[in-house]
């Protein structure tokens, strides 16, 4: 009798706590529940978003490879007015601005890339942007707005290639001691030939063949100052 007792007393509290209790971990449960079906919903979305924004890209692509840049276009400005917030636009942009150096607009091409590093959606296309728009303003002959282009950025794994644009646009301004030493800091930081090192080697020796060597006096003052410091 005693341990039946011990029993329905266990179970009368236990019904005694679901009473109390229940309410809130029904609430809980559907909550969680809820915030789970949301998440599926919103990853559903988002992949579907994303597949048919590599769909639309892909079908721009084609067109420009084939030729009909009008279709080709037409995608691109979809992509930006739809998929506006995926990386997706900016390659958009990225490919209209090739088209538009390629059939000689380059003021239409630098508006496209400047608009990519306005509001770039992946770091790595902004610095792809900056080089390319610093290379249309060149050919633009705007070389010292292509230098405000290239700085106050870390280029990162695209440090050679800026160096080259530098030198090139030092070399446009007529520094051609200044398009020199940036030449050879692209070769020097170059170890993995990301940059035309056999055009690079042609630039700095007609560079150097051409700049007057550094007059007795020049090449005393440093070796003073040197001796001074130590």
């Amino acid at each position: 009798m005693d341990s039946y007792l011990d029993e329905r007393e266990k179970w009368e509290a236990l019904l005694a706590w679901l009473r109390a209790n229940g309410p809130a971990m029904l609430t809980g449960v559907a909550i969680a529940a809820l915030a789970l079906g949301g998440y599926r919903w919103w990853q559903g979305r988002v992949n579907g978003r994303d597949l048919s924004a590599s769909a639309l890209y892909a079908q721009m692509e084609s067109d420009f490879a084939t030729g009909q840049q009008a279709a080709a276009f037409a995608a691109a400005g979809r992509l930006e007015r739809h998929y506006g917030a995926t990386p997706y636009a900016d390659q958009a942009r990225l490919a209209s601005a090739g088209a538009f150096v390629d059939t000689g607009h380059l003021s239409r091409a630098a508006g496209e890339l400047s608009a990519v590093i306005s509001h770039p959606h992946d770091a790595l296309l902004g610095l792809i942007a900056r080089l390319r728009l610093a290379r249309v303003q060149i050919a633009l002959h705007q070389p010292q707005l292509a230098l405000t282009t290239l700085g106050g950025v870390d280029p990162g794994a695209f440090a050679p290639r800026y160096a080259v644009v530098r030198g090139d646009a030092y070399q446009a301004l007529g520094d051609k001691s200044a398009a020199l030493a940036q030449y050879r800091l692209a070769r020097a930081s170059d170890p993995g030939g990301e940059t035309n090192h056999q055009l690079l080697a042609l630039e700095i020796s007609e560079l150097a063949a051409n700049l007057p060597a550094p007059s007795a006096g020049q090449s005393a003052a440093p070796a003073a100052a040197a001796g001074a410091r130590k």
